[in-house]
């Protein structure tokens, strides 16, 4: 189970790094608007739960 759990948390965080490459464009625009896309924070969040399960 912690095995399955590893690699949902790895195809999570690799589609959030493609949302944010395909978002990129939009993104740029919304900052020039005076708003930023908080894409970051789930890269961030969910490479770090990647990170903890990962073995070293």
């Amino acid at each position: 189970m912690e095995r399955i759990y590893r690699a949902t948390l790895l195809a999570l965080y690799q589609l959030t790094l493609l949302a944010g490459i395909l978002m990129l464009p939009v993104a740029m625009v919304t900052q020039r608007l005076g708003f930023r896309l908080p894409i970051h924070r789930a890269v961030r969040r969910l490479g770090d739960a990647y990170e903890q399960q990962t073995p070293r």
